[in-house]
């Protein structure tokens, strides 16, 4: 079966209407709830970065059906992995059996202004992710853990308030490595819509494939979540319009290569040559948009989480799920 997700956009809105609008979501019937963790927008002219994970400890009492998580945290420098650990296990306390860890290896935007260090190349941060979920599910799963590891120690740690069932550790992936690592390690894999064909078909969902096997694992037991990124509205110029605050997802990857400053990606962000809209599905045309999820559901994508640029989300989700959520789980279950 399908799960339909919303996204919680912590870049666009404070922390209160953000929980105003993850309820909503859970009111207009979506599966589940997804929060970004970002120290600092993408956008510096009104953009916003409430902190994740005392916000998802809100959600969960304010909710009572919808899965919640992180798509996706940092568990390996602004935060030690032992406080995730403990604020995850609080979290999964308050919402028993809803609550999912999305992590990732990280953007220097996030790390380098909040602890001023140099920002680690890719394979330091992909071992320290790593590390990070082995020590998370020790401290989940044993008492007194004392942890040496290259990057993180700990000396007779204990959690004292944990769930009954551990919550699954689903991990972002962007590129075959990562991916590979996600198929080793993880309970599930999440990427992003919107990027060519062949990325997902030929690159990542054969590393994720392959990291599985070659771990003794069935690649089918992973969840498989994937963040669409829709513009939803019968009004075309309205939905490309409303893509502009996300613009800085459209720049290549090289343009932002370094750069950890939301005022500087806002200035290149809104060069006219960025066409925002290309990293969304612009539409308004139910079927149109089950046609065009349907191309990632045939990969395997079973939890879709949407991702709407409008500033007024309650409009989205109220429109959202009484056009699209229907025609949406008649053609995929």
């Amino acid at each position: 079966m399908i799960a339909l997700g919303y996204k919680a956009s912590a870049e666009q809105f404070g922390p209160r209407q953000l929980l105003d609008f993850a309820e909503a979501a859970e009111r207009n019937g979506f599966d589940s709830v997804a929060v970004s963790d970002h120290f600092q927008p993408f956008r510096h002219t009104g953009g916003h970065a409430p902190a994740a994970l005392p916000w998802l400890g809100a959600l969960a009492v304010r909710t009572e059906r919808v899965r919640i998580g992180t798509s996706v945290t940092t568990p390996t420098m602004r935060f030690h992995p032992s406080l995730v650990a403990q604020a995850f296990a609080t979290i999964a306390c308050l919402a028993p059996d809803r609550v999912f860890l999305g992590v990732g290896s990280g953007e220097s935007m996030n790390e380098v202004p909040a602890l001023d260090i140099d920002w680690p190349g890719f394979k330091e941060r992909l071992d320290r992710l790593t590390e990070a979920i082995q020590l998370i599910r020790e401290l989940w799963s044993s008492e007194r853990v004392s942890f040496a590891g290259s990057y993180y120690r700990t000396r007779n740690a204990t959690i004292y308030d944990l769930p009954d069932h551990p919550p699954p550790i689903l991990v972002a992936a962007a590129g075959p490595r990562a991916a590979r690592r996600v198929g080793e390690i993880a309970d599930g894999f999440i990427t992003t819509s919107g990027k060519p064909r062949e990325l997902y078909v030929d690159s990542l969902l054969p590393a994720l494939e392959e990291g599985a096997r070659g771990a003794g694992r069935d690649p089918d037991q992973l969840e498989k979540l994937l963040e669409v990124k829709v513009s939803y509205d019968r009004d075309r110029q309205r939905a490309v319009d409303e893509c502009r605050f996300w613009a800085p997802l459209a720049l290549p990857a090289e343009a932002k290569q370094g750069v950890d400053d939301p005022v500087e990606l806002e200035r290149l962000a809104d060069d006219p040559s960025v066409h925002a809209e290309s990293r969304f599905i612009v539409t308004g045309d139910p079927q149109e948009l089950a046609d065009r999820v349907g191309e990632y559901v045939e990969m395997g994508f079973r939890h879709l989480v949407f991702h709407s640029p409008s500033p007024d989300q309650e409009r989205f989700l109220r429109t959202f799920a009484a056009e699209a959520l229907p025609v949406l789980r008649e053609r995929f279950g």
